[in-house]
């Protein structure tokens, strides 16, 4: 550690780097055995003797590689902590001072507090010595540099104070006993407003209860706009209760995120977004009035920076809070008016966050939605959400000029917003543009899919289906397959069955599965799937997993794949990707249905289900758990495995529905309930959670069970929290729906994401 009374001379560079033992000393560790992000760390001497030299490219290239290799995405490694020494005599030596306290502080903000009594395990390597992690070595290794960081607050460059007080703030609660007398006297002789702020921000990050009334203090009209929004921000981080002080000061300094643009706390350089996230984490009623009176007020200011900011977070409410929709929807609809035709704010393309509670923007949206460009594509697609039907009629109108309209129309992002009700003009339009589609592009997928949306209503579009077919083989099978009434069933198997003898294989197939579907043939099919499984076939993005999913369709007059299902599926205790893990799924799927016998799926569901420490391994194993309840009680054996995911919160609902089917005997109902509701309530599984408990019966609940389910359709926190831009709202209150629906007894069946 450099001693705290070196920095209290001048010049750094001459007192404290030395470029002869600067060098000595950096070639004498042991770079490459060091890693980092990309490996072995060989390359970063070379990044600290270009930042320490005289030449400002290579010292900015260099900067940039170290950002990449000991500071990836935020995360550090052995190497970080064996570079933050050096990078400290180099700030120290004045070269890039502020640039190098950034990187000094990015490594202690990726670092965790040391464990004071770690238990670490021996070193692997044998020599009996303990290690501890990476973030851990990072931290200490600043701290360690913490006499550096804090003399410099005293820097008479403004950007290195800043840098340095934000770099402090870092330094956990290993640092905390240095820094915060330190911080604080600086804090009192201060005078620039962002250094005032930066400061500020680290006292609260080391000492919260400590630094309370100097937060609160900041908050009032005398501070300077930087250090007052800080105070705000600070102030809601601790948790101190908002006032009116808060709420007035917020509004006056609307627009808000000029104030942090060069602050250095990346992460939350949006106060309003920042400030209303905090209050609604708090889950309380007051501080959920007190966003949306801030948000109301926002969205209704003069000021069209102002509400573009205010807009973007009431985005974030609805995502978040299921009484913001209702709330908000007054000022937003005020904000969309304001903004005119243009949609300067974005305002207008949020009212779709409102979904029923936009009802009274219908008005504005559908006189929107019939001008031209963008703007009136984003206008009819907020439409679908608020008012359905009233859409439908306008996309008819101009379906081939509203691409943004027919995706939420058609399903949306991962079928998560409502599908347009059948309407008869807007199916009409739907027909003449499969009519002139040319082939290629995304169109055919989101007219077929609110066509089988539709399904026998939309019965009068197979001619222009079928015309298309030879255009595209791969999407519209299925589509007709779901339209098609029973009178043209004759015409549309003979137009599938020609399909099946022409163009690549992949194509063949789909038409073979869309005939099978339809009409139950299936030799045409189970050549076509002989030829997938031998390699003879080309062109499908998964053809084993293809292949068994549609030989499991066809059952045991499959019998003939038999050897060649058998023969695709991996070597036993080979090593496998998730995509052979899926293979191998549909394989022992496809083997029982045919067989009828678990024999041959159960060890190879084992070896899936007993592998669980790969990376997005998650589907897969919810893939191999309904596959083991499709086996039912032949498939004992993977209880015990079964058993172990149940603790996953995502995997608890497919491996409880898997041990219900499997042994139900050896299941404690209560305690599977209540992991189910925990699954649900953290937002981990919340569908499938629902789903499994409503499957094991809501009326067996406990009071406990039962007072925590319904909870989940009455609370404000949104049980669905993460889905595609614009699909959470929606999809949660699907969710809720159904809750309410099982609450009441109402919903007999398994539930699924697209009820």
């Amino acid at each position: 550690m450099i001693d705290a009374m070196d920095f209290d001379r001048a010049p750094f560079r001459d007192e404290l780097f030395h470029a002869e033992s600067f060098l000595a000393e950096l070639d004498a560790q042991p770079w490459a055995s060091y890693t980092h992000a990309y490996g072995s760390a060989e390359d970063v001497p070379g990044c600290l003797r270009a930042l320490a030299g005289d030449d400002d490219a290579a010292a900015e290239e260099a900067q940039s590689e170290l950002y990449g290799s000991i500071l990836h995405q935020g995360s550090v490694y052995e190497a970080s902590a064996k570079a933050v020494p050096f990078l400290a005599r180099i700030a120290a030596g004045g070269m890039r001072t502020a640039d190098v306290l950034l990187l000094i502080g990015g490594i202690a903000e990726g670092g965790t507090d040391p464990d004071p009594a770690p238990d670490l395990g021996s070193d692997p390597a044998g020599s009996g010595a303990v290690r501890e992690s990476d973030e851990a070595a990072c931290r200490r290794a600043v701290v360690a540099q913490l006499p550096l960081l804090l003399a410099s607050v005293e820097h008479e460059d403004r950007a290195v104070r800043q840098a340095a007080a934000w770099a402090a703030g870092w330094t956990g609660t290993a640092g905390a006993a240095l820094a915060v007398p330190a911080l604080h006297d600086r804090a009192a002789v201060e005078k620039d407003p962002l250094v005032r702020a930066e400061l500020l921000t680290s006292l609260v990050e080391l000492d919260p209860e400590g630094s309370a009334s100097a937060a609160a203090g900041a908050v009032g009209p005398d501070s300077p706009p930087e250090l007052r929004i800080a105070a705000v921000m600070a102030c809601a981080d601790i948790g101190l209760p908002w006032t009116r002080d808060h709420h007035e000061a917020v509004l006056d300094l609307l627009p808000l995120d000029r104030l942090a643009a060069d602050r250095y706390d990346h992460s939350r350089n949006e106060p309003l977004h920042d400030i209303c996230l905090t209050l609604l984490d708090r889950d309380t009623e007051a501080d959920r009035e007190a966003v949306f009176a801030l948000l109301d007020a926002a969205l209704r200011s003069a000021d069209p920076e102002a509400r573009t900011e205010a807009v973007w977070v009431v985005t974030t409410a609805c995502e978040l809070s299921r009484s913001a929709p209702v709330r908000l929807a007054p000022a937003l609809i005020s904000a969309a008016a304001e903004d005119g035709t243009d949609d300067e704010t974005g305002a207008l393309s949020a009212l779709g966050r409102l979904g029923p509670s936009g009802a009274p923007a219908a008005d504005l949206l559908a006189a929107r939605a019939v001008g031209d460009g963008d703007t009136a594509d984003r206008a009819l697609e907020a439409l679908v959400a608020v008012d359905p039907v009233r859409a439908a009629s306008l996309l008819a109108r101009d379906l081939e000029r509203r691409p943004r309209a027919l995706q939420a129309a058609s399903g949306g992002p991962a079928d998560s917003l409502p599908v347009v009700p059948y309407d008869p003009e807007l199916l009409a339009a739907v027909r003449r543009r499969l009519a002139t589609m040319e082939p290629g592009g995304t169109t055919p997928f989101r007219l077929t899919a609110l066509l089988a949306s539709w399904g026998p209503d939309a019965s009068d579009a197979v001619p222009e289906l079928l015309a298309a077919l030879p255009a595209h083989p791969r999407v519209l099978p299925k589509a007709l397959v779901a339209v098609c009434p029973p009178g043209r069933r004759a015409e549309v198997a003979d137009a599938l069955r020609a399909r099946t003898g022409t163009g690549p294989a992949d194509e063949r197939i789909e038409a073979a599965r869309a005939l099978h579907e339809l009409t139950g043939e299936h030799v045409v099919l189970l050549s076509l799937l002989a030829e997938l499984l031998a390699g003879s076939a080309g062109g499908s993005a998964d053809p084993i997993r293809e292949a068994a999913e549609a030989a499991a369709a066809v059952g045991p007059a499959a019998a003939s794949l038999v050897p060649a299902l058998r023969a695709a599926l991996n070597s036993p205790g080979a090593e496998r990707n998730n995509p052979q893990m899926d293979d191998d799924i549909a394989l022992a799927v496809a083997l029982h249905r045919i067989t009828g016998d678990a024999a041959e799926a159960v060890p190879v569901l084992a070896g899936v289900l007993g592998d669980r420490d790969g990376l997005w391994r998650r589907w897969t194993l919810v893939r191999a758990a309904a596959a083991s309840e499709s086996l039912g009680p032949a498939a004992r054996p993977l209880v015990p495995v079964l058993k172990a995911l149940l603790a996953d919160p995502r995997q608890t609902p497919s491996a409880a529905l898997a041990l219900r089917a499997v042994a139900p005997d050896d299941l404690d109902a209560g305690h599977v309930a209540g992991l189910l509701l925990d699954a649900a309530e953290a937002g981990a599984a919340p569908f499938e959670a629902v789903d499994a408990l409503v499957a094991f019966g809501t009326d067996a609940l406990s009071d406990e069970h039962r007072a925590r389910f319904t909870e989940l359709g009455e609370r404000d926190r949104r049980v669905v929290r993460s889905g595609l831009d614009g699909t959470v709202e929606i999809t949660d209150e699907r969710l809720r729906a159904r809750v309410r629906a099982a609450v009441r007894g109402e919903w007999p069946g398994r539930l699924t994401t697209d009820d």
